[in-house]
């Protein structure tokens, strides 16, 4: 199955610090959780994106939050500079890609206000996170992409088993 996974997952520096969040090396994540990553990733077809690399912001950035998720989006970076066109134009490319590439289910990185599909920083950056949709998991979702984040990775092996 073609799967879209967050870049950042996958081991690439694109994070807004010039890190990673990779699963198969990352300290939070447990030996079977990496397994079964590993799994999916050698039964699939993968397609790495980064939605804010796409739109073209930098590695390393500014950290960003979304502080209007309702039209009209805003995306402001901590020292309050809009960037709300680059979110917006890299959700449009990851929605692109998926329907290019007939990709169907997307494996996000949680909590960012592009790739965030069930909770997302408040737009205050102080770390508090409030119910919410990334700019990029809420197009692909309203697209017809089922999006998953790195937490649920049993939900999104089932779906692809289910899927396939």
């Amino acid at each position: 199955m073609k799967l879209l996974i967050s870049s950042c997952l996958l081991g690439e520096d694109v994070r807004y610090d010039g890190g990673n969040s990779s699963i198969a090396m990352g300290a939070s994540f447990t030996f079977s959780q990496k397994e079964l990553f590993m799994d999916i990733l050698c039964d699939n077809e993968i397609y790495s994106f980064c939605p804010e690399v796409s739109g073209g912001l930098t590695t390393p950035r500014e950290p960003a939050e979304l502080v209007s998720s309702n039209k009209p989006f805003k995306v402001l970076t901590k020292e309050q500079n809009d960037v709300t066109i680059n979110f917006l134009l890299g959700a449009k490319n990851a929605l692109d890609l998926c329907q290019n590439e007939d990709i169907k289910v997307a494996l996000l990185k949680s909590k960012s206000p592009s790739c965030g599909n069930e909770k997302i920083y408040d737009g205050n950056f102080n770390g508090t996170l409030v119910e919410g949709k990334g700019l990029t998991a809420r197009l692909l979702e309203e697209n017809g992409v089922v999006v998953f984040n790195e937490t649920q990775l049993k939900e999104f092996n089932k779906f692809i088993k289910t899927n396939s």
